[in-house]
């Protein structure tokens, strides 16, 4: 028989008071919850958690009316700030996302998509000073297309990057004059065409028919045209039915922790406050620079047109034309074109420098080369794709050429390798031309990283992480050429591959004879978790481990360093090792080896890893972790939430970012009934888990203790973490060289523990060892806390 109490009031021990409904023993129905900090929610309850609708006041003013799931602010609700700030619209797990509208302090206001808090999607910002844009958002910036209108009447649509204008876009000036041209990074930069006010400009209709955007795809007639009328800026709506509704049902949740962690998002809310976008500082207008001595020519001839070629902002070239003229010219023109690099400011590099001289020159031979094969109809690859006729060849010189533009690097030759092969490889991972391009080829240029290999390789980062460009010797050149025909068949018929994925392959020859050879590939390590631990592990065991001494927070360390067990889900763990057993005998079919398994660790509670690497510190905070957050009576309302979590897969929950691992297929989990999964890191993100990427498990870290007696005792520390991995290093054969090594090593060593060994040998040996790092749970797993 139910106990049914109706506004029966309890004093908990902790000092918060609950007056409401009760169903047994846990507040369910209708209730009011104070806690000793003056925090006050009343609304619904659904056994002992914050469920409902609801209302909530802070100390500091701050109060929310709406939608809250287990605790957290959840679905659909009003937040408004001390301050007169206030938001409406969706929330997840205490933070904004969906579909909503903030109307600033300052009188600003944003009505459009939101994401883990920030800006993010299609939006509508209105200045207090009158100044409108429509368009596509990124980190709260703006970032795509989109339409910027100031209150003179000025208006600009194109690209934007980072809150400026980037790419290609069309200028409408008050007066009525437009510049068709691009921009980077807020600055005109390269070739342009300005039609002054009252004088001809082709159709924006047919105009944008004919063109690309800055993204390479062809632009919508229709809907770039609608877009320059003066209304679409003014009347552009949010289509509502792209709100993202999570269900949270099943999480156990502290409603206690609504106090904290939203107060915490009150105490927080300035930083979304202050993203001030700078063109909302900049000047409004741009002004056309007509010369006066021509602008009486203007009047009598609306015909002309101006050609113009910027250099960040400053106009270095101009060349007047017939509009008639210059139409037919624009017909022999090819589609695309690509974007002259930006100068570096470099008086005070040495010329002995080349490392800044390369990543140009890489630059320009990608968007060369990607932008070429681009508009060539896609079709399955032949044989004749692999063979040494599939070359691009080109010559950069420096003050540019009939096909090539200038530069402010120095001379050079680029060929690229099986073009047709490698954008084949790109579509099949869904990587879009126009997007690599710019994860490359864009401003922001790319970042050299060190690596503490054995190679004497260069290594590059595009500015996105998302790609890894990697020099090569001669000898890996040829191995990758031989493999590449079964590569591309291993890679298609196996979505899941763990091994290295290769988007490009390129070559440099400098004014001198010397040649450096480039691989693009992707970077298993593109998350925004941030990666703790990173490992190459080979499954030998001479030479492999790290001094102490040369261990940072970002070293790879190897094979004798892991002090880690780590145990997954029973299917999970089926899928990776049913995946490495076709990715060796790939290998081995090859001759390949010397290839090492990349593991990176994300531990979902980084102070546990500090206590790790500081045991004083750590013995601190266990004392007063026991003495502040210990056992709690029964009355309490406190329940601890859980680290990771695999739920079942929600496609419209989870925003996978198209990148190097896109192609693989989401996992089944055993502990969810064969079932599709996510991985929820509460209150953080919903991920979703592939091979190698978003991979929950938990490391058991062995500890020995010596007592009095001497006698050894053996405990685990289990941590949670979240596995990013894959196969690398695939361009070693095993040739002649690496025979005399094995045969060299096997009389000082024992042969089982060096790299060097024949491919069956190494792939059973990196197979069993993989097994030991990654042991079967005889226990069976469940969806427990980790």
């Amino acid at each position: 028989m139910e106990n049914n109490e109706r506004l029966e009031e309890r004093v908990l021990s902790n000092g918060d008071v609950y007056c409401g409904d009760f169903k047994g023993t846990l507040p369910h129905g209708k209730g009011r919850y104070t806690w000793h900090d003056g925090t006050v929610y009343e609304g619904e309850w659904e056994l002992g958690k914050m469920t409902g609708k609801g209302k909530i006041f802070w100390i500091s003013g701050a109060r929310y009316e709406g939608d809250i799931s287990g605790g957290y602010l959840h679905g659909r609700g009003t937040f408004t700030k001390h301050d007169g700030s206030v938001y409406t619209g969706d929330w997840r797990m205490n933070i904004q996302h969906g579909v909503g509208r903030k109307d600033y302090g300052n009188s600003d206001m944003y009505d459009g998509m939101w994401k883990e808090g920030v800006r993010e999607g299609r939006g509508t910002y209105t200045w207090n000073s009158g100044n409108m844009y429509v368009g596509n958002w990124k980190g709260s910036k703006m970032w795509g297309r989109g339409i910027m209108k100031w209150l003179n009447g000025d208006l600009y649509n194109g690209s934007w990057l980072n809150g400026l204008r980037h790419g290609s876009g069309i200028y409408r000036f008050e007066d009525g004059a437009y510049y068709f041209g691009t921009w980077s990074r807020g600055l005109k930069d390269g070739k342009g065409t300005y039609y002054p006010a009252g004088s001809k400009h082709p159709s924006l209709k047919k105009w944008c028919s004919a063109g690309y955007n800055d993204k390479g795809k062809k632009l919508s007639s229709h809907s770039l045209s609608l877009a320059f009328e003066e209304s679409t800026a003014t009347k552009t709506l949010i289509n509502r039915s792209y709100s993202e509704k999570v269900s949270m049902g099943g999480l156990s949740r502290n409603s206690g922790r609504i106090s904290n962690r939203a107060m915490s998002l009150d105490e927080n809310w300035s930083v979304f406050d202050s993203e001030r976008e700078l063109v909302s500082q900049e000047s409004s207008s741009e002004v056309p620079e007509v010369p006066e001595e021509r602008q009486d020519k203007m009047q009598d001839d609306n015909s002309l047109v101006y050609e113009r070629e910027y250099m960040q902002g400053v106009l270095i070239k101009e060349r007047i034309r017939n509009y008639e003229e210059l139409m037919h010219k624009n017909e022999q023109k090819n589609k695309f074109h690509g974007k002259e690099t930006k100068k570096r400011p470099c008086m005070d590099m040495p010329l002995g420098d080349r490392s800044y001289y390369l990543k140009l020159n890489l630059q320009l031979g990608i968007r060369y080369t990607v932008g070429k094969i681009t508009p060539v109809p896609k079709r399955e690859v032949r044989s004749s794709d692999f063979g040494e006729r599939a070359r691009i060849r080109m010559y950069f010189p420096r003050k540019g050429s009939q096909f090539t533009p200038p530069h402010y690097s120095i001379d050079f030759y680029w060929k690229d390798y099986c073009p047709m092969v490698f954008r084949n490889l790109r579509e099949m991972f869904k990587l879009d031309a126009a997007e690599y391009m710019m994860s490359i080829c864009g401003d922001d240029g790319l970042t050299e990283i060190s690596s503490s290999g054995k190679s004497g390789s260069i290594f590059y980062l595009s500015h996105d992480g998302r790609f890894v460009i990697k020099t090569l010797k001669k000898c890996e050149l040829k191995v990758l050429l031989k493999m590449l025909p079964h590569y591309y068949s291993h890679v298609g018929d196996h979505e899941n591959t763990l091994i290295t994925k290769f988007f490009g392959l390129h070559r440099i020859k400098l004014k001198g004879g010397r040649k450096v050879r480039f691989v693009v590939m992707g970077n298993m390590f593109c998350t925004e978790l941030q990666i703790h631990r990173r490992y190459d592990l080979k499954g030998s065991s001479l030479g492999r481990y790290t001094d102490k001494e040369k261990i940072h927070q970002n070293t790879t360390l190897k094979d004798l360093d892991l002090a880690y067990e780590f145990h997954m889900d029973k299917l999970l763990r089926e899928a990776f090792f049913k995946q490495i057993k076709l990715d060796c005998k790939f290998l081995e079919s090859q001759q390949i080896i010397d290839y090492s398994l990349l593991l990176g660790l994300h531990f979902r509670a980084p102070e546990q890893l500090k206590a790790l690497l500081n045991p004083g510190d750590a013995m601190a905070n266990e004392e007063s972790s026991s003495t502040h957050n210990g056992p709690t009576s029964q009355g309490e309302l406190l329940i601890p939430p859980k680290g990771l979590l695999l739920v079942t897969h929600e496609p419209s929950s989870v925003n996978t970012t198209p990148g190097p691992h896109i192609r693989g297929s989401t996992l089944r989990a055993f502990s969810l009934g064969d079932k599709e999964v996510d991985l929820l890191l509460p209150g953080t993100a919903r991920l979703r888990v592939q091979l190698g990427v978003n991979m929950p498990a938990q490391a058991n870290r062995k500890v020995i203790q010596h007592e009095v007696d001497s006698a050894e005792i053996e405990l685990f520390e289990v941590y949670d973490v979240v596995l990013y991995m894959g196969i690398i290093d695939i361009l070693q054969e095993y040739n002649l060289k690496k025979k005399l090594e094995h045969a060299f090593k096997s009389l000082q060593f024992d042969p089982l523990s060096i790299s060097a060994v024949e491919p069956k040998l190494y792939a059973k040996r990196f197979i069993s060892f993989l097994e030991r790092v990654f042991p079967a749970d005889t226990g069976g797993y469940t969806n427990r806390q980790f």
